[in-house]
């Protein structure tokens, strides 16, 4: 009798043979480069080192779970889409991660930052990041918060409802001041990714309506306000995506209420926003394009459409996050139990738990999202092993990476790194079960320090009421 997956479809996945693109490698210690930061790499010992500096090592000083960034690859990354999308502007998408230090990164290389609540402004302002190359974005905006956001002098507010712009209008008349504002626009685009992470179809809560006709509204009711200025539209149509066609619906649409702004009010709007999404690799099938390749089709794809429309060109934005922090993090786990576990038709897989899970990386049980990983602390000769990385805490579904293949002697004590986690991992970190949030540490040219320090238990019960 087969045993049933009272679990469902998670535990089921795709067979206990791992999904049909993965193979079982010829050796379980190799990495494959383009899923790790550029300054990783692996010695005769099997021991990963991340710009010189040995995982052992970072995992003696700091501990493991732990956050290990490439600070090169990062800043690379950043100039990468600085200089491939010359001429535009280019904002970091600060909630794929962000931290004082990484804020003062991105400044350094020249890009601006877009936040999207009053604790990443807050961050973003203390670090000294330049008011005036901020974007502030969200779908529910405080008052507070849009204080805060003109108090300071931003480079300009996204607006993304009816009452989010009489709430801006009467707050910057208030104050005296002009609001820069953008209209974000839903363009009715299904775009290829997971349900929650896309977010340019109609049924779901940004933006405002093309097709319904609530954009052309909500830019009315921003013109008719003396207290705003508007800069111009702004599109987002998902993350993780690989396919530029999803960006070439969504800018024909928009392009179109560019159109009917200027029919409509004499009004050439200067600005236009495309959003971010730009996938990175997390396994063998993704294959992303360089920041030049996307800024070539995008902006080919503009200019065909403003021709078509016979609109002026505004000056285009882009906001890519994960495809800057995403690949240039790691996440350096320890092993601390092994089961194999006997399956259908007489298959094992090997369940390897470590010391973090789902509070440090929350992204597979939230998205179904896949992951790689390596041993990193030694060179196996055991032959692949289908593996299932799961962590520590009280639910099923507490799985980090749900197939790999590991070398099949893997044992407690040994060291895992996860690649392609600098993206919404310790921005979506929880405390779940009461386990602090690892470090974040940086390491650049064989010296590593602390940019986000360990949460402590104390930490976790400061805010009782004792």
């Amino acid at each position: 009798m087969s045993r049933a997956h009272e679990a469902g479809a998670l535990h089921a996945g795709a067979g206990h043979r791992g999904p049909a693109w993965l193979v079982a490698p010829e050796d379980p210690n190799a990495l494959t480069p383009s899923l790790w930061p550029a300054n990783v790499t692996k010695g005769a010992n099997g021991v990963l080192s991340v710009a010189g500096v040995e995982v052992t090592k970072l995992a003696e000083e700091y501990g493991t779970p732990a956050y290990v960034v490439d600070e090169d690859d990062f800043r690379a990354r950043c100039r990468d889409f600085r200089d491939g999308f010359a001429g535009w502007d280019v904002y970091y998408a600060g909630k794929a991660f962000l931290c004082a230090e990484v804020a003062r990164w991105v400044a350094q290389e020249g890009l601006r930052l877009d936040v999207c609540t009053g604790g990443e402004l807050a961050v973003a302002l203390r670090s000294g990041f330049p008011a005036d190359r901020i974007a502030f974005h969200g779908n529910n905006k405080s008052e507070s918060e849009l204080t805060r956001a003109l108090d300071a002098g931003v480079a300009r507010i996204v607006v993304d409802s009816h009452e989010e712009i009489s709430r801006l209008a009467k707050l910057a008349a208030d104050r005296g001041v002009t609001a820069p504002v953008l209209v974000r626009v839903t363009v009715g685009v299904e775009a290829h990714t997971h349900e929650y992470i896309a977010t340019a179809h109609e049924d779901q809560k940004f933006g405002f309506s093309l097709a319904g006709g609530d954009a052309a509204a909500a830019v009315d009711r921003v013109l008719a306000e003396p207290s705003l200025e508007l800069r111009g539209l702004h599109s987002h149509i998902g993350s993780q995506i690989f396919d530029s066609g999803g960006f070439e619906i969504a800018a024909r649409r928009v392009v179109g209420l560019h159109a009917q702004v200027r029919d409509r009010h004499g009004v050439d709007l200067p600005e236009l926003c495309l959003g971010g999404g730009f996938g990175i690799a997390y396994t063998t099938q993704d294959d992303p394009e360089s920041p030049a390749q996307l800024a070539n089709e995008l902006a080919a794809i503009v200019e065909h459409e403003c021709h078509g429309y016979g609109v002026v060109k505004p000056r285009l934005s882009v906001e890519p996050g994960r495809a800057i922090a995403g690949p240039a993090v790691l996440t350096l786990y320890e092993v601390g139990t092994v089961k194999r576990v006997e399956l259908d038709a007489g298959a094992v897989r090997t369940y390897v738990a470590v010391d973090g899970g789902m509070s440090d990386n929350i992204r597979t049980a939230l998205y179904d999202a896949d992951f790689s990983c390596t041993l990193a602390s030694r060179r196996s000769s055991a032959p692949p092993a289908l593996s299932r990385v799961v962590g520590k805490h009280c639910e099923s579904g507490d799985i980090v990476v749900k197939d790999e293949f590991l070398p099949g002697d893997v044992r407690p004590g040994d060291l895992v790194a996860v690649p392609a986690t600098g993206a919404y991992c310790r921005s979506l970190a929880s405390t779940y079960n009461h386990v602090p949030r690892p470090p974040v540490v940086a390491v650049r040219a064989g010296a590593a320090r602390v940019i986000v320090r360990r949460e402590t238990e104390e930490d976790l019960m400061r805010l009782d009421v004792w």
